[in-house]
């Protein structure tokens, strides 16, 4: 069959198809075409950037399995001369096995992998990765049969990689659940709590509110002031009805537990490093923030609450915390520390890059937490509890579009299932975390731990909580209204 088919392409009349197909032949001659094809989707972000990828990867797995495995098992004779006219015949002439063809692998591959992406991409290329293939008989580089192995190779090897490659989940898009808040035109009736020590000087602090918020009462904390003490005597105050934070993460849990507690709104200020709540309800600008107070606009949130306790026995010490982000156990927050000191040093690294780096470097040489999970042993690398759902859906989350969905986001890396390191680095490289078997994830309203050697370092909104024996967490669905620009505005 194949000296038949060969025979019939060697009695194709000459034209001007032999040097296109002699140029594309060699231009896709370890993978070069394939590879300046990649470049140029990758100038443009988003769908042809993670394509190319996508691309390169089913290449590089159809690639290695040719030359490395099938040219070794099967050796094979290439077509000789008098098999086509000499115009044609590429010289010089391959010297590994004719079968399988690895062009043909490699350019049905990225292909594939490309279409897997963004099937419109795909079908572009199908038509180049065809001429490719067909490119090996017309110039007496393959037999058919090489060709036709080489191409279902190459079909293989991207469905293969069709998980191996992290997909880009879309957070769900939900209408903002809003609540009711009075407008405090000029600031009247807000009392801020200031923590000078975070961001920026003193004095620009000062102005801001003072332009913001002309009629609120401000108070700034003293070294070692407790902040929820300081926020709880300011919500009783006559006259405030509502109180505002300006300060980090670690400064505005606190004063959201007190407007929780006494049933008033929040008015949130970044003043901190991060600012991740803020972020999540729309409070980067302070501007905006001022405008939502003034006009009254608001969004209803879930609040988490850690309970930890400290010591054994007669000792034992009760310490309460607000959760307005993350809690964590293990080798989380030195993760997450890498991964945002990688995207502030290389800012052409992408998220999920930087995240890949970091859990390599921190999970290489990391050692497991003895401990109980809602009373069952583990070994855990990390525990991680988001208050509510975080996306993507993996080992890296960083968006929380729903503010109320009254759930903990609780993620844990277990070092338990024989080979568990050198599954999570297999996962890390493949960029399959949400499915590998060391990775466990779930959903619940309340999580209790428990230290089973020693104590536990809690990290709770980036804050360390030391010596902790066990603790519990949990979410108190729709206990926090806060003054946001994501809300709609108000009907006239």
């Amino acid at each position: 069959m194949d000296r038949a088919i060969v025979r019939r392409v060697a009695a194709l009349p000459r034209g001007p198809w032999d040097p296109a197909l002699s140029w594309l032949t060699r231009a896709a001659t370890k993978a070069r075409l394939w590879m300046a094809v990649a470049a140029m989707l990758a100038l443009r972000k988003g769908s042809p950037r993670r394509a190319a990828a996508h691309g390169l990867l089913a290449l590089a797995v159809a690639s290695a399995g040719v030359n490395l495995v099938f040219k070794t098992l099967l050796p094979r004779a290439r077509p000789e001369p008098h098999h086509l006219p000499v115009h044609r015949f590429l010289h010089p002439q391959p010297t590994s096995s004719s079968l399988p063809s690895g062009h043909s692998a490699s350019a049905v591959a990225f292909a594939t992998g490309v279409g897997m992406v963004s099937p419109p991409l795909g079908l572009a290329l199908a038509p180049v990765a065809a001429a490719v293939a067909y490119s090996r008989v017309h110039t007496g580089a393959h037999w058919p049969s090489d060709v036709a192995l080489g191409s279902a190779l190459g079909a293989g090897a991207a469905l293969v990689t069709r998980s191996w490659w992290p997909r880009t989940e879309q957070p769900p898009s939900q209408e903002p659940a809003t609540a009711p808040a009075p407008p405090l035109p000029r600031g009247r009736g807000l009392a801020v709590v200031v923590n000078p020590l975070s961001g920026e000087a003193q004095e620009d602090v000062r102005a801001a509110l003072a332009r913001l918020f002309p009629e609120a009462a401000v108070r700034e904390l003293a070294l070692g002031e407790n902040v929820a003490a300081v926020a709880a005597a300011l919500a009783q105050r006559e006259g405030v009805r509502a109180l505002g934070v300006w300060g980090g993460d670690g400064t505005v849990g606190p004063v959201a537990g007190a407007c929780a507690d006494a049933g008033l709104p929040l008015a949130v200020l970044p003043g901190g490093t991060f600012n991740h709540f803020a972020r999540d309800v729309g409070a980067l600008e302070p501007v905006d923030v001022g405008k939502a107070v003034e006009e009254g606009r608001a969004l209803r949130c879930d609040l988490g609450r850690v309970l930890a306790v400290r010591g054994r026995g007669a000792e034992e010490q009760e310490s309460a915390a607000v959760m307005l982000n993350t809690a964590s156990v293990g080798m989380y927050p030195d993760f997450v520390r890498r991964r945002d000191r990688l995207l502030r040093r290389v800012p052409l690294l992408r998220k999920r890059g930087a995240a890949a780096v970091a859990a390599l470097r921190t999970f290489a040489g990391a050692e497991p937490t003895r401990l109980d999970v809602d009373s069952a042993p583990h070994r855990l690398w990390t525990l991680y509890v988001g208050r509510g759902r975080y996306w993507p859906r993996d080992l890296a989350p960083l968006e929380r579009p729903i503010l109320d969905d009254g759930v903990l986001d609780i993620r844990s890396i277990s070092a338990d299932p024989p080979l568990a390191r050198l599954r999570l680095v297999a996962a890390l490289v493949t960029g399959t975390t949400s499915r590998s078997p060391v990775v466990a994830t779930r959903e619940a309203r309340r999580v209790d731990v428990a230290a089973r050697d020693g104590a536990l370092v809690l990290a709770v909104d980036g804050e360390l909580v030391a010596g902790v024996g066990r603790a519990a967490l949990w979410t108190e669905p729709g206990a926090l209204t806060v003054y946001s620009p994501l809300a709609p505005e108000l009907a006239e």
